[in-house]
């Protein structure tokens, strides 16, 4: 890929995806960027420091899929063992290269000041950390207010985190909250549209960073790990939707740079399915017609995630089009067949396929005779693509296994 992509215009694009968690709780993520923002910058911090700062923040809570974890964590001040998400978010950050110093500082974000990690982390990179774990619990002691309940309310919220100086937060820190909460006009960009163009600018005023397909591809498998944590009916879904996509890509003779990005497309498909309750995705029975209509947006939220991107138009075409179908009866765009290209009828395919061989709330996984008896019922009923279910049935053993990850006939 010749072109560049602006790294941090992804990593936003792909952090509404860990909005969605809270459901009814949105935003939180980006109100505790703009707040650790605010107070870098009346203590005058540096730009790097500033930039790790603001993007760890975006991205603090992406060890959380579920949202019952994610309410548990807003919903009160002193959350019940908040490490576990840490340790987990900090983990798929570190395996992205890019995000080495940013798994530092999420690791922390809930360890308290008096508290500090010994040896294993700069002094400033735990200041950075503690600043989000202020900011976050300063977002929990507001949750549901609106920008002028704030306003009347925020002398009490000043108060209680006053009473933690020195202990959960920093003293300076909490001279700098203090600080930035007496303008009216911090609690005011907290109202969605507001805060939205506030984050908008900060993207603009950041640099344009060559990223290349590999490393998107890396960054897409470590998004589709909290995308498919948030079910163990799901564990490992994504990848192997992407594995299989790939592979009957290529059999498909598209070019190699397309199979790559028909993978990162089959790693993403699912993203906005964190939006989806966690019982609604474990419900071991048919679904009723609110439920469903709750899993009907997930692969719209999809393309609203994607589509932000710059560069990555068709990616996400490919990744939302994985419901639609060929009789122009699929959902959410009920796009008629000539409208969904061959990547996109791939993604499809692969998803029915890893689904149907994976277990799920409601059975167990089935043998490969009954899934291509579902697949070719499927063609018949013009729902999938008949050319692209030939090639699954003619390489049956290597589709299995990539959708799967684990022999067809194991020893």
């Amino acid at each position: 890929m010749d072109n560049t992509i602006n790294l941090t215009q992804v990593i936003f694009a792909l952090s509404d995806a860990l909005d969605l968690v809270g459901v009814d709780v949105v935003q939180h993520g980006k109100r505790v960027a703009y707040t650790t923002r605010e107070l870098g910058l009346a203590l005058g911090w540096h730009r790097e420091l500033m930039g790790d700062l603001f993007l760890a923040s975006v991205l603090h809570d992406c060890g959380v899929s579920s949202t019952d974890e994610h309410r548990q964590l807003t919903e009160r001040f002193d959350a019940d063992n908040p490490q576990v998400h840490c340790a987990r978010g900090a983990e798929l950050l570190s395996e992205f290269e890019p995000f080495h110093r940013m798994a530092d500082i999420v690791r922390d974000h809930h360890t308290a000041w008096n508290d500090p990690p010994e040896g294993r982390v700069p002094r400033d990179a735990f200041l950075a950390s503690n600043a989000i774990f202020m900011a976050d619990r300063v977002d929990t002691l507001s949750k549901g207010m609106s920008p002028e309940e704030m306003l009347m309310k925020r002398r009490g919220m000043i108060d209680v985190i006053r009473q933690h100086e020195g202990t959960l937060f920093a003293p300076v820190l909490v001279k700098a909250f203090r600080q930035v909460a007496r303008r009216e006009a911090f609690w005011l960009t907290l109202e969605p549209h507001h805060l939205e163009r506030y984050l908008t600018q900060m993207m603009r005023d950041c640099c344009i960073v060559p990223i290349s397909l590999e490393q998107l591809r890396k960054l897409a498998d470590v998004f589709s790990r909290i995308v498919d944590d948030k079910s163990a009916f799901t564990e490992s879904h994504s990848r192997g939707v992407a594995r299989m996509a790939r592979v009957l890509g290529e059999w498909s003779g598209l070019p190699g740079e397309t199979c790559t990005l028909l993978e990162i497309a089959g790693l993403l498909h699912d993203i906005g399915k964190l939006r989806v309750p966690d019982s609604i995705l474990s419900k071991p029975a048919r679904l009723n017609d609110p439920e469903m209509a709750s899993m009907m947006r997930h692969p719209f939220e999809t393309y609203q995630i994607l589509s932000k991107i710059e560069g990555l138009d068709e990616v996400a075409e490919w990744a939302a089009f994985h419901h639609e179908n060929l009789a122009g009866e699929g959902y959410p765009f009920r796009k008629p067949a000539d409208k969904v290209p061959l990547p996109a009828r791939i993604v499809a395919v692969a998803d029915v396929f890893q689904a149907l061989a994976q277990t799920r709330p409601y059975r167990r996984p089935l043998d490969l005779a009954k899934v291509l008896d579902i697949l070719s019922d499927m063609v018949r009923r013009d729902q999938l693509d008949a050319d692209v279910v030939g090639l699954v049935q003619a390489h049956t053993q290597e589709c299995w296994e990539a959708a799967t990850g684990r022999p067809m006939f194991p020893a």
